[in-house]
Parts: structure tokens; C-alpha cells; sequence
């Protein structure tokens, strides 16, 4: 008897492999229309925005988010919310804004004093010498060209590290620099392709309107 395929998931209802493997590998994707809105959750965090938009990283904040949807998440307006989303947390210490897909963490922008600095979860094979998830085997140097010197890290599990870069500059060229986008985009296919985004009840709108180039969006 033939082989049932597994039905499609995650962002394979979107992109097909070849499309993700063009992506991951630099090709530009056409976009499509944003989901239809909850206008309860629109209404509910839009007030966090403003209150970000006091704070003195604000300008970062949301320049650097959009860059991060342009760049990091293939086809970012027809997966919204439901695979991907936006976390507007101005009133904590530790995050002002956090992306996620499915169960898991993919970047977060954290307070540094007036400053500012990131957390991006990715695989541990991209920054090994040897391409293996092995601890012992990471490139410093790497890691370390990618932010400009302004890099710590830590082991998580498997082959899932987290990467702490300090400064808007550093953070940036973090984003820009082709080693540390392939990094970062192959660590969100891999997510992005589990299923439904498990945060979709904390997702902001109004963030996500700056992060998608529809600013002028009400609320």
C-alpha cells in the first residue's frame, strides 16, 4: 500500500521545503495579508506600546523588531500571531519585548541600564568548529565577530544555546552579518515548523503593527 504523508504543518501549510531552503540561503519570499485581528487582544496590550515608547531604548526597540521580522521571519504578515508572536513587556526589569514560535523563545530585547541588549535562542551547531552539538566544540571567535566583542552565552540542551549580545550596534550587526542571520533564520524554521504558536494569547498588535511596516494601524 502507498505511504499516507504526514499532514501539513507549522509553516509548511505556508512554504514548501525548497522555499524554506531558498530562504535560509537568502531568497526573498512574497508576503501575503495579516490574519484577522482580535480586536479584545489588540485593545488589550495596546496601551504597553505606549508606555515602551517613554522608556529611553524605545527608538531601538522598535527599529531593531523591525528589522527582526523583515529579515529573521520568512513570511511574516500570513504567519502572525498564529505561528509567530509578539510580547510587549515594558513594566518587567528583565524583557521589553519577546518574539516566539510554538513553545519556545526565539528573541528577546532586554533593558541594559539606558541601553540596551538581546536574547537570541539558536542551535549550538551553527558556532561549532565541527558542526556538532558538542559544547566543547564552539567557536568563540565566531561568536564573538558576530557581536563585536559584546557576546556572552550559555548551554541550554540538546543543540539549543542561548547567545546575549549588549548594545543596539552590536545587536544589529549581529542581525546583518550573513553567519549570524543564517543562525538565526535556521533556528526559526526549525520552530516555526512545530505547529502552532503557543503564545498567541500574549501577542501585541501594536507591536507587531511597527514590526510589519503598519504603524498607522489604530490601537
Amino acid at each position: 500500500m502507498p505511504t499516507r504523508s504526514a499532514p501539513r504543518k507549522g509553516l509548511r501549510l505556508f512554504l514548501d521545503d525548497a522555499q524554506q531552503e531558498a530562504w535560509l540561503d537568502g531568497a526573498s519570499l512574497p508576503d501575503g495579508e495579516r490574519p484577522e485581528q482580535s480586536l479584545e487582544l489588540r485593545f488589550k496590550f495596546a496601551g504597553r506600546v505606549e508606555k515602551l515608547r517613554r522608556l529611553p531604548q524605545a527608538d531601538d526597540v522598535l527599529d531593531i523588531l523591525a528589522v527582526y521580522a523583515a529579515t529573521a521571519l520568512p513570511v511574516p504578515r500570513l504567519t502572525e500571531r498564529f505561528f509567530w508572536s509578539v510580547s510587549c513587556l515594558p513594566s518587567t526589569d528583565k524583557t521589553l519585548a519577546r518574539v516566539n514560535a510554538s513553545w519556545m523563545e526565539l528573541f528577546a530585547l532586554q533593558p541594559g541600564g539606558d541601553g540596551l541588549r538581546a536574547r537570541f535562542v539558536l542551535h549550538l551547531s551553527d558556532f561549532t568548529s565541527d558542526g556538532s552539538a558538542t559544547p566543547e566544540q564552539l567557536d568563540l571567535e565566531l561568536l564573538e565577530r558576530l557581536a563585536g566583542g559584546g557576546v556572552t552565552h550559555h548551554f541550554w540542551k540538546a543543540d539549543t544555546f542561548v547567545v546575549k549580545v549588549q548594545g543596539a550596534g552590536a545587536i544589529r550587526s549581529f542581525l546583518a552579518d550573513p553567519d549570524g542571520l543564517h543562525a538565526i533564520r535556521r533556528f526559526n524554521l526549525t520552530h516555526l515548523n512545530r505547529g502552532r504558536n503557543a503564545y498567541q494569547a500574549s501577542h501585541c498588535y501594536s507591536l507587531a503593527d511597527v514590526m510589519l511596516g503598519d504603524d498607522g494601524a489604530t490601537g
